[in-house]
């Protein structure tokens, strides 16, 4: 009988370890299945709620900045904006730091990132992006006058205006040219004015912006590089259903003449070609 009685106690102490593991994964799986679904209905939340949640810096001028006014303005919040018009709903913008934006997007703080992220293969692995918006490349920029320099490999031995640590040093120093660093592209063309440096690489856009408000600024693009990069709205993993309506209505846009109208008046320029 004692033996009876401790067979059964161990039997009932097995059954109620399997009945907990049981409901332990039942959860898990109720878990996961839970967030498939609230991914899936990602699209439909935006709808039901009229608004579509957008990370941004708001300091990243022209792309996302406060205007004089302290209105949040820039290419990116207007081609946001404009996008969410186009989706039925209206854009809320939430303002956070470069490096806290992909931690808000992951704890689900708003739907997608609107901040020229650029889209590369190492934020592909987490993160989905619409299609592209915007494309630049790197440039080489001279004073008007200078006639010598044609092409990047003409700038070996020369002192070319940089911040140390950018990308556009490391193509400045490939090209053989002597590294003179500065903390800004308008430092860069005051060098460039000055006969201090007779070059500077930078960014495409850098220089559009620049020459928009500064049309008479004495500097030109003398070469551009081959390799363009390009940047898109971020969104979490299994968005699918909202990134299909936001590539559309960016095609719309291009078709209809919304975009090219919004990137002249910003960059003067079709930033997207």
């Amino acid at each position: 009988m004692k033996k009876l009685t401790v067979i059964f106690a161990l039997l009932l102490s097995f059954m109620l370890v399997l009945s907990a593991c049981g409901t332990k994964d039942d959860k898990a799986d109720k878990n996961k299945s839970d967030n498939k679904t609230a991914e899936k209905d990602l699209l439909k939340k935006v709808k039901d709620d009229g608004k579509l949640v957008i990370g941004t810096e708001g300091t990243y001028a022209p792309f996302t900045f406060h205007d004089e006014s302290g209105k949040l303005t820039g290419f990116d919040v207007e081609v946001a904006e404009e996008v969410a018009k186009r989706l039925g709903v209206k854009a809320e913008f939430k303002e956070t730091q470069w490096d806290a934006m992909f931690a808000g997007l992951d704890a689900k703080r708003f739907d997608m990132v609107a901040n020229q992220v650029g889209i590369r293969p190492d934020r592909q692995e987490k993160y989905d992006f619409s299609d592209p918006y915007i494309t630049s490349a790197a440039v080489l920029i001279a004073s008007k006058d200078n006639e010598k320099v044609k092409s990047f490999e003409d700038i070996k031995g020369l002192n070319s205006a940089q911040s140390l640590t950018s990308n556009y040093a490391d193509i400045a120093k490939k090209f053989g040219a002597n590294i003179v660093g500065i903390e800004g592209f308008q430092q860069a063309v005051e060098l460039l004015a000055q006969k201090r440096v007779d070059v500077t690489v930078n960014d495409k856009i850098a220089y559009l912006d620049y020459t928009k408000k500064k049309p008479d600024a004495p500097i030109k693009i003398v070469a551009t590089s081959d390799d363009a990069s390009t940047s898109g709205f971020m969104f979490r993993k299994k968005s699918d259903k909202l990134i299909d309506e936001v590539n559309k209505a960016l095609k719309d846009m291009v078709d209809d003449g919304t975009y090219k109208k919004i990137s002249e008046k910003w960059f003067g320029v079709d930033v997207l070609k």
